[in-house]
């Protein structure tokens, strides 16, 4: 799945981090130590994250994001009968909220992808 990812990105991020959780998979370690999982990691300018189970600083602000998701859209409705691929629209239309559309005070009041143009990080 990431490298399917990896190969549709059509841009680079400088100090964008992957992160791999360790969890209980004792092969994580040895896929993340992999020569072609590195070289891959390289040729997408992306930083390799994986802290030892159960500290996950560098992973906070990922948690933070998929808490928000699940407190904002997933928890307060029931999704009972609701089919995959309309949750993923939904979802999907959540997402262009959160990023195009929502207001952010830190931000100087404005969205988050209107803050990236003007930094000059998206066109």
């Amino acid at each position: 799945m990431v490298k399917k990812c990896l190969s549709r990105m059509s841009w680079k991020l400088s100090r964008t981090v992957l992160r791999r959780g360790k969890g209980s998979n004792p092969f994580s370690l040895v896929e993340y130590r992999w020569p072609g999982w590195i070289e891959r990691m390289a040729q997408f300018g992306l930083v390799r994250s994986m802290s030892k189970k159960a500290c996950t600083g560098d992973n906070a602000a990922c948690e933070g994001f998929f808490g928000r998701i699940k407190n904002e859209m997933f928890y307060n409705r029931s999704w009972n009968g609701v089919s995959i691929e309309a949750f993923i629209k939904f979802l999907d239309s959540y997402l262009h909220w959160y990023n195009e559309v929502r207001i952010k005070l830190s931000l100087g009041g404005i969205s988050p992808i209107h803050y990236r143009e003007q930094l000059g990080l998206v066109a």
